[in-house]
């Protein structure tokens, strides 16, 4: 399934695209796209056989925004330098083991919405990720097959980093991965079933029509399931955290200089093959 959220910003509600592409609304039928729901394999059941039956109304797209596919995230996990052509363009010794951050749930936005340049910045930069959602409380798993089956679904993300905040400035990478809109999600969360192989998905992102990321999951170093096996050792993950699993090769730090950093005004589009397509338009903060 591919599961939405539509409306204006903090009233989005919940919604469904068919297999003919068709918008229906869900609202009759759950309260919302969140970690409560992915939980409930019953009230899941129900939305599968609503969707086949052809019963739910449909809704004009028309206007209508759409927003982040997953609402009340717990927590927004990261994964850094999880892709052998990323580490390589930077410069940057493959980890050992997967590199840790955290983005606030606050930072998530929709995949069209507009995206602040921080005040002060100078190297705000671009980042296609795979976001995995979590559907299964997940502690202490012993296997990255047992990570797999804590997955609920996928849906792309975009984060966002400003690099001097996160490097130059001292401390932890947090200043330059929190700003506000540094994270759009969706448009869809696509459930599990239908992503057979979440280490086969091109990534691909364009800044003003030009393709500067153009990479597939085959190239992660820690895949999905390794990874919500191990970030499950150090932390409890719940229905409705996001794992973001880091980028591939393209971004604009492993430029040659004078590097492209984004500026107000500029356009970046995203997709992940099966998950949907984002677009953002970039403004001063």
């Amino acid at each position: 399934m591919k599961l939405l959220r539509v409306g204006t910003a903090g009233a989005e509600r919940p919604a469904l695209l068919d297999a003919e592409g068709a918008l229906r609304d869900l609202s009759g039928l759950v309260d919302d796209i969140d970690g409560a729901l992915l939980a409930d394999e019953t009230a899941l059941g129900r939305v599968r056989a609503a969707a086949e039956s052809g019963e739910l109304p449909v809704l004009d797209p028309a206007g209508l925004r759409i927003g982040p596919p997953l609402g009340r995230i717990g927590k927004v996990v990261c994964i850094g330098l999880n892709y052998h052509d990323h580490a390589r363009e930077t410069g940057a010794e493959p980890p050992p083991e997967p590199v840790v951050f955290l983005k606030a749930p606050d930072t998530v936005v929709g995949p069209h919405d507009t995206v602040l340049v921080p005040r002060g910045s100078v190297k705000t930069d671009w980042e296609v990720e795979l976001a995995v959602v979590i559907g299964r409380t997940a502690r202490y798993l012993e296997s990255a097959e047992e990570g797999l089956a804590h997955v609920a679904g996928y849906a792309v993300a975009h984060d966002v980093s400003e690099r001097e905040f996160q490097i130059e400035r001292g401390g932890t990478w947090d200043k330059g991965k929190n700003c506000e809109t540094f994270n759009p999600l969706g448009p869809w969360l696509v459930t599990a079933d239908e992503v057979p192989d979440p280490q086969r998905l091109p990534l691909r992102l364009w800044v003003n029509g030009e393709l500067r990321q153009d990479g597939t999951t085959a190239e992660q170093i820690f895949p999905v399931g390794e990874v919500v096996r191990y970030l499950s050792r150090f932390m409890t993950l719940h229905p409705g955290d996001v794992i973001n699993t880091g980028t591939p090769a393209g971004v604009a730090m492993g430029q040659p200089e004078p590097k492209p950093y984004l500026r107000s005004g500029d356009v970046v589009e995203l997709e992940i093959e099966g998950l949907g397509r984002q677009r953002q338009e970039l403004k001063d903060a």
